[in-house]
Parts: structure tokens; C-alpha cells; sequence
């Protein structure tokens, strides 16, 4: 896919070299995947990664943003042949899966945007009270990620997030799956006719009598424990180092998210596979 699109470009100039004619790449296909791996999961600077390649600086840093984009765009690998792209493949998945999806949201902390710079408070996290973008995670209910959405700016919703990527109307119009999620998504039940499950509200917000604390407790605990896999899942994506604290342009977080769900997926995969044949 890259051969094919760096082909493309060349072919669409005005001025058209003969097969072969040009400058020859210093860094190969396998060394820009690899310093791309290691800049993923390690964050290692540009800088470093251009010393150890023995190449510019400008030249890793274009090799970056050439590949990234390419992982994203693998989507999560649930099987060896199966690969879910969009949050509509996703339900499908789970419809014929049977299986049940968590979602929830996690920040990435980002730098804050220069003085004067349009929206710049967008970007303030009305819970960590810190500058982030935010992402909506699905996973199955063992906690592997089936998809990450896109970045949004910290201070959207989650709930909002949720309708904006469409949940409500796949859940809708879609086959018939339990979508399991925390209190910021309480209202999308209603919504999707009960196939988004949400902790109970609470009935009684002064003396509540005893047994109604009891209850409310157990259900709530009940469901905590059901849901807590996303949040595991949520904590290997973070082991990557890029994910940690992004230092880079905000605007590559989407396919950087992506991108680590992706190899995230795939390496949970192969090691479900290999535990099945052992």
C-alpha cells in the first residue's frame, strides 16, 4: 500500500522520470515501519531515532507520518482473517458474535495550544482538569480492543462523543447487542432501547432508607465488575508509550490512537491463538 501510493504521487507530477530514474531512499520500507514501531511503543524523539538510522532528522520524521497513517487504517484484528475498521463493524461483530461491548472514554494529555490560538481552551478536561484529546474504546467483555474512535478535544462529553460517532442510530437500526457502559453514558439506554446498560440511578438523594442503600450498592458493585475489562483493556493501550503524554501535533492523535489499537489487537490475538493451541 505505501509502494502503491508513493507510486501514485510520483506519477501524478507534471514532470514524469523515467522507471527507476531518482533519487534511491536512504531509509527502506523495514526501517520506517520499525522506527515507527519504536516511536509508538517506547516514544522515542525523532532525534534519536535519525541517529541510530543514520539519516535526517526530517527523514524519520516524514517516515513517521507516512506509516502511521498506514496502521490506522489496518483497523483491529478480532481473528486471523477479521478485521473491524468502523464502529459499525464493530456491532456487527458483536451481533453475530453474540458477545457483549464495553465502551468508555479515556484522556490523552496534549500540549496546550499557543496564546491566541483559536479555541484554545477546547482542549481543558472538565475531569483532570488538564489539556487532552479523548477517545471512545470498545472492547468485548474479555477487555480486547475491538476499535478506538477518533480524537476529540477533552472537553466533549463522553455521551456526546457517543452520539457524534453515531452508537445511537447503529444501535438502533442494528442487530440486537448489550453494550455495557459507566454513568456518563446514563440517557443512551432510553435511546437505544435498553442495549446500552448503565449503572442505576439513584432513586433517593436524601435519607434513602437501609435497604434501598444495600441494593443500590450491590447492583452497582455488580455492574462495576462487569465492565471493569474495558478499563483493562484501557491500560494496555496506555502501556504504549505515545499514549502516556503526547508531545507531538495534536492533529496526528486519531491515527495514533488507531494505529496502537491496531497492534494492540493483533499482538492479543496471537496470544489467544497460541494459549488455544497449547
Amino acid at each position: 500500500m505505501w509502494h502503491e501510493r508513493h507510486q501514485a504521487r510520483l506519477a501524478s507530477r507534471p514532470r514524469k522520470r523515467a522507471p527507476g530514474a531518482g533519487a534511491k531512499h536512504r531509509l527502506v520500507f523495514i526501517d520506517r515501519l520499525l522506527a515507527t514501531l519504536v516511536h509508538l511503543r517506547h516514544g522515542v524523539t525523532h532525534d534519536v531515532l535519525a541517529c541510530w538510522f543514520g539519516v535526517d532528522r526530517s527523514t524519520i520524521t516524514r517516515a513517521v507520518n507516512e506509516v502511521r497513517p498506514l496502521l490506522a487504517e489496518r483497523g483491529c484484528t478480532v481473528s486471523p482473517d477479521v478485521r473491524l475498521r468502523s464502529l459499525a463493524e464493530v456491532v456487527d461483530h458483536l451481533g453475530v458474535s453474540g458477545q457483549t461491548g464495553i465502551i468508555d472514554g479515556t484522556e490523552i494529555r496534549v500540549r496546550r495550544p499557543a496564546v491566541g490560538r483559536k479555541h484554545r481552551d477546547k482542549f481543558i478536561s472538565g475531569k483532570s482538569k488538564q489539556n487532552a484529546v479523548k477517545s471512545m474504546v470498545v472492547t468485548d467483555g474479555e477487555g480486547r480492543v475491538l476499535w478506538c474512535s477518533p480524537a476529540r478535544p477533552a472537553s466533549c462529553a463522553d455521551i456526546t462523543h457517543a452520539r457524534q460517532s453515531g452508537l445511537v442510530k447503529l444501535l438502533v437500526d442494528g442487530p440486537a447487542v448489550e453494550i455495557l457502559a459507566d454513568a456518563g453514558y446514563q440517557g443512551l439506554g432510553p435511546q437505544t432501547g435498553g442495549r446500552v446498560v448503565t449503572p442505576p440511578h439513584r432513586k433517593f438523594k436524601k435519607n434513602a432508607p437501609p435497604w434501598y442503600e444495600e441494593m443500590h450498592e450491590r447492583q452497582r458493585k455488580a455492574h462495576s465488575s462487569r465492565r471493569i475489562r474495558v478499563e483493562h483493556g484501557i491500560a494496555h493501550l496506555k502501556n504504549w508509550r505515545a499514549l502516556t503524554r503526547h508531545l507531538g501535533r495534536r492533529e496526528h492523535m486519531s491515527h495514533t490512537v488507531q494505529a496502537i489499537a491496531g497492534l494492540l489487537s493483533h499482538q492479543q490475538t496471537a496470544d489467544l491463538t497460541s494459549k488455544r493451541q497449547t
